[in-house]
């Protein structure tokens, strides 16, 4: 990758996010399936087909949706929905963290203004294309685009049409979004010192499922996992 002038302002390709718009087109055809789930679990609670549908566009987090519906009621007990939604995304942090190497030659506005659409699923390729010397954010903006349309068209169907798609894991839709991560990670580098992360973070995370609170393995894992990039620090090179 080309670092002729690493304070430049790096500036999105249009042509490349619509490429990568496509590239992504497929998987988002099974976060329909999904959003086609929450939006009949939503009307199924007493929301509104409108907010529900706001609730997409507004949020687009799907697990922390699907979990602040548990909660919901005649009266909200606001500081745990706080808490459980914080507790399932917060491994956006340690993602964001993970991208300020692409992010940071961006202005400010759009560095932020990107990272609204970022999701596990753009943000393992942009990850791996970065292994691989190649600094891909057309995909968090393209590919977040199309998984945010999916996710709202997913949520009308479901809010109107949800008993068509009532249970997508029958069809085991619930697994592709896992297969398609098992690929991105198995894509990149191999050598000990990836190897030995992935099994630190494996552990840490199903320790963490056993025997602490519910949804804080996914953060546990990633930062037993970043402690050993941490400590073992990849050997510096020319090529980026």
């Amino acid at each position: 990758m080309n670092n002729s002038s690493s304070s430049a302002v790096y500036r999105l390709d249009p042509a490349r996010v619509r490429g990568e718009f496509l590239r992504l087109l497929p998987i988002s055809l099974f976060v329909i399936a999904f959003g086609t789930a929450f939006g009949l679990a939503a009307v199924q609670k007493g929301i509104l087909p409108l907010e529900a549908t706001f609730m997409s566009v507004l949020v687009f987090a799907g697990a922390s949706q699907f979990a602040a519906l548990e909660l919901w009621g005649d009266q909200v007990a606001l500081l745990p929905l706080m808490a459980i939604t914080f507790a399932i995304n917060s491994r956006h942090i340690l993602m964001g963290a993970s991208l300020y190497p692409m992010l940071r030659d961006m202005k400010t506005s759009q560095r932020y203004g990107l990272l609204l659409v970022l999701t596990d699923a753009n943000w393992a390729i942009a990850a791996q294309d970065y292994q691989n010397g190649r600094r891909n954010l057309e995909v968090i903006l393209g590919g977040g685009i199309v998984l945010w349309l999916a996710w709202l068209i997913g949520t009308l169907l479901g809010v109107y049409f949800g008993g068509l798609l009532a249970h997508p894991e029958k069809f085991g839709l619930d697994m592709v979004l896992g297969c398609f991560l098992l690929a991105m990670a198995l894509g990149g580098r191999k050598n000990p010192r990836v190897l030995l992360a992935w099994i630190v973070a494996a552990a840490a995370a199903m320790a963490a499922y056993w025997w602490l609170p519910p949804h804080t393995h996914v953060v546990v894992g990633a930062l037993a996992g970043g402690v050993v990039g941490f400590f073992w620090l990849e050997r510096k090179t020319d090529e980026h």
